[in-house]
């Protein structure tokens, strides 16, 4: 089973009680879950870990992504949003590995406007896992990137499928 639709959850659990920190090519990130999904990728550590299989789990994904032996992730989700915003991050969960679209054309599909495509991608509170960085702007333009270092990881990211995926990554 991929990250769809059908695993983003309608709420995020009020109560967070797992943390896991682990450091990546692109820096150190926390990610949250309560007991049946994950609910954040923050950038940074937070100050204390607690595990959880789901956790764990996550971890080992995110480290199969990085090593590019991992095309899709395998997880619940559970992202706290609006309505618009889960309907658009479900929509970014079926970007392929390696390929983009353009905030134009993710508004076409989900009846929305590139505009609020761009914020819904900025309020993303799983980055990398729901694949924000897959969105670019008009023209071939890399637009913008709300994680730890803004477009010059969004550009590691494209950069990291591209070559694991035999696509020519976008150039900044």
């Amino acid at each position: 089973m991929t990250t769809s639709l059908a695993t983003i959850h309608s709420t995020a659990a009020e109560v967070v009680p797992y943390r896991l920190s682990l450091e990546t090519p692109v820096g150190w990130v926390a990610l949250t879950a309560n007991d049946s999904a994950l609910t954040s990728l923050n950038w940074g550590r937070p100050g204390k870990n607690r595990p959880s299989p789901l956790l764990e789990r996550a971890a080992a994904q995110l480290e199969a992504y990085f090593a590019g032996s991992l095309k899709s992730f395998d997880l619940p989700l559970a992202p706290a949003g609006s309505e618009h915003e889960r309907s658009v991050w479900a929509e970014l969960c079926r970007i392929p590995y390696g390929e983009t679209i353009t905030y134009g054309e993710m508004a076409r599909r989900t009846g929305s406007m590139a505009r609020a495509v761009g914020g819904a991608c900025g309020a993303n509170p799983i980055a990398i896992v729901i694949p924000c960085h897959r969105v670019t702007a008009a023209g071939g333009a890399l637009g913008g990137y709300s994680g730890a270092g803004g477009p010059a990881t969004k550009q590691k990211l494209l950069a990291l499928e591209g070559r694991n995926s035999g696509i020519f990554a976008l150039t900044p």
